[in-house]
């Protein structure tokens, strides 16, 4: 009994010694997690500071936008604290110049705003306020407001049509919020850089009042540019990640409604084109154009609504453009297509890539060294499949098209723009004159 007795107490001491061990390592363990916590938490954005010293017109220096942070998965959305990331860092070229405009939702206003020609970046996040670093939990208290920085090419469109655009997507008769968005946090605002730029501004705002659109002048803020944050990266492009949450939110918001009754067709029109600048490809829509891709072309391209592209495409075809789905190789109707021509998005017509460019690149998808301009496409990142690649989408239609690669062949640039047969339709050089892409010819 006894060496029963002195067996059962050994034991004990084992089960008491290895909880004491555990408990040890435990301890450790959360001591290391909260100084990586408090490291991680220690790494926030670096603002960007909109100056004349940062952007001078058309230097050769780039424009830092934000420190690169950790990642996070793209459909991750949830209420975010401090330690979340922040938007990847973006170098902006000398041949580009940035906006910073607020205009409501920056879900809504980046989405618009991204379709346009001329366009190459738009970034959500918070300016202005007294807060460091403001995050989604707390920017409203720190008296920031929703806004999008743009990158744009002012050889394409200028700053004026940036401001037109914003009048016309949102409502610049509320000075105290946007649609069912209550507070000064989503007031529309126009920023400027400089005096010309606030001139700018104020003419156009002025021209808009000349419309008699709205029964009254705008309210709408002309002040100076100041620090901008990007915001979490859950939040950039957020209508292309979350489309279905997105659509419910904007229709009930009445901003679509509200911008198709006060404007129409106008939306997407630029009228206050006597402020264009003298080398800007924008030009009037009876003007035979005259460039490889004309901003003005496909700027009244209202996209269907989902009932009307499932009329109008084939199931291949709506799955590929809308569902970012991808046909078999080999098996598509362009992939052995060799005659001249030109290759259009299926869904708005506009033009994407000459035959020209066009290789055999051995994949079984059409495959491009290069598209018409750079600004008929749009590009995304893209992490589906377990690896990062770069989509490729149509500027207006915003249609899938593919994604491109740096596996071309080297002495023509060494991009591969590999291409769905489904998102594309084919003209042959004979017929592209009656079809309206006549003015292309000359550059075939």
């Amino acid at each position: 009994m006894r060496n029963i007795f002195l067996l059962w107490i050994l034991g004990l001491v084992i089960v008491v010694s290895t909880i004491g061990v555990f408990m040890s390592m435990n301890n450790s363990s959360e001591d290391s997690l909260a100084q990586l916590n408090t490291q991680n938490q220690s790494e926030v954005a670096a603002p960007v500071v909109l100056s004349s010293d940062d952007v001078p017109n058309a230097s050769t220096d780039s424009v830092l936008v934000s420190e690169p942070l950790d990642t996070m998965s793209s459909e991750e959305v949830v209420p975010k604290t401090p330690s979340e990331p922040k938007a990847s860092k973006t170098a902006i070229p000398s041949s580009t110049k940035l906006a910073l405009l607020a205009n409501g939702c920056f879900w809504c206003a980046e989405s618009d705003l991204e379709k346009v020609a001329g366009v190459k970046s738009v970034v959500s996040g918070y300016a202005g306020g007294t807060t460091e670093d403001p995050t989604y939990k707390n920017y409203i208290t720190g008296g920031h407001r929703e806004v999008i920085l743009v990158t744009y090419d002012p050889s394409i469109i200028s700053f004026a049509h940036l401001v037109e655009h914003t009048l016309k997507h949102g409502d610049p008769t509320d000075a105290t919020g946007s649609f069912n968005d209550r507070g000064p946090q989503y007031a529309p605002a126009i920023y400027y850089e400089n005096d010309a730029e606030k001139q700018e501004a104020l003419r156009v705002i002025a021209a808009v009042d000349a419309m008699k659109v709205f029964s009254a002048p705008l309210p709408i803020l002309v002040i100076p540019t100041v620090k901008f944050w990007p915001a979490e990266e859950y939040h950039q492009d957020y209508a292309k990640k979350n489309s279905l949450k997105y659509g419910y939110y904007r229709t009930g918001s009445g901003r679509t409604a509200f911008i198709e009754k006060t404007w129409g067709d106008r939306a997407s029109k630029f009228e206050v084109l006597d402020l264009a600048p003298s080398n800007t490809k924008v030009m009037k829509e009876d003007t035979l154009p005259v460039t490889t891709f004309n901003a003005m072309s496909w700027n009244n391209f209202v996209k269907p609504s989902k009932d009307e592209l499932q009329k109008k495409l084939t199931p291949l075809q709506y799955e590929v453009t809308q569902e970012e789905g991808t046909e078999s190789p080999f098996k598509n109707e362009y992939d052995k297509n060799h005659e001249e021509g030109i290759y259009v998005d299926i869904v708005s017509g506009e033009p994407l890539y000459f035959s020209k460019d066009k290789y055999d690149s051995g994949t079984g998808w059409p495959s491009f060294v290069k598209p018409i301009s750079d600004d008929v496409l749009t590009l995304k990142t893209d992490k589906k499949l377990f690896s990062t690649r770069t989509e490729v989408r149509s500027r207006h239609a915003d249609s899938h098209l593919g994604h491109v690669f740096d596996d071309g062949p080297h002495d023509l640039g060494g991009k591969r723009y590999c291409m769905n047969s489904a998102s594309l339709r084919f003209i042959a050089k004979a017929d592209m004159k009656k079809e309206g892409y006549g003015y292309l010819i000359p550059q075939m």
